[in-house]
């Protein structure tokens, strides 16, 4: 397989991972939404007949993340070399920590459930991890794409447009607004959608003429 090939290819695998963790996370949600539907998750009681949504949420997280890792790759190989380093380390920054944060709050939210009777600290510990901490890394992470996007030119304006507004969404509403987290899902697989149709247009495009030495 030649060079060419290969970077076509390794972005393609990556966007398809970029839709398994956009799917994933957007499952995760909902089914914490069905055992809480509405408010805060660190108030309302979880009705036991819902635990069991609760438990497959948990058990989708790590898979989303590992998924979003690939995403980032995504990101990366379709906006090339030529990046603004301190937009750069904030994106990579702030991808990691929501990775990280992401982790925390399923591992400290599946100890809460496996106590059988959990305390106020533990749910307000992990609901706090992930609707205060996750997802404002994860506004700060559009945030930074959409700039990248922006100021090399690889994204349209309509879309950096909406990741602008995606990301002043989760860093300013955050868990106020019940729902609101699925605007983060949605977006990563817009911009997959996006990246998997560009490089399949480039993969098809004829290559350009040489003239003989």
């Amino acid at each position: 397989m030649s060079p060419t090939t290969d970077r076509l290819n390794t972005p393609r695998a990556a966007g398809m991972a970029g839709i398994a963790f956009a799917l994933l996370l957007g499952v995760a949600i909902v089914l914490m939404r069905i055992a809480v539907p509405s408010g805060n998750a660190a108030d309302v009681p979880i009705d036991p007949d819902k635990h069991w949504a609760v438990q497959v949420a948990l058990e989708i997280v790590p898979f989303a993340g590992i998924f979003f890792l690939w995403f980032m790759g995504a990101l990366r190989a379709h906006t090339g070399s030529p990046e603004d380093r301190f937009v750069a380390t904030v994106f990579l920054g702030s991808g990691f920590v929501f990775v990280a944060t992401l982790f925390a709050s399923a591992a400290a939210a599946g100890t809460v459930l496996a106590e059988g009777t959990p305390s106020d600290f533990g749910r307000h510990y992990a609901y706090t991890l992930l609707a205060t901490y996750a997802m404002r890394m994860a506004a700060v992470f559009v945030l930074a794409t959409s700039t990248i996007g922006r100021m090399l030119g690889v994204f349209p304006r309509p879309l950096a447009l909406l990741g602008t507004v995606v990301g002043l969404v989760l860093l300013v509403v955050g868990s106020g607004v019940p729902w609101s987290e699925m605007v983060f899902p949605a977006w990563a697989l817009i911009v997959s959608l996006y990246i998997l149709r560009v490089r399949r247009g480039t993969a098809h495009r004829p290559p350009t003429p040489t003239e003989p030495p």
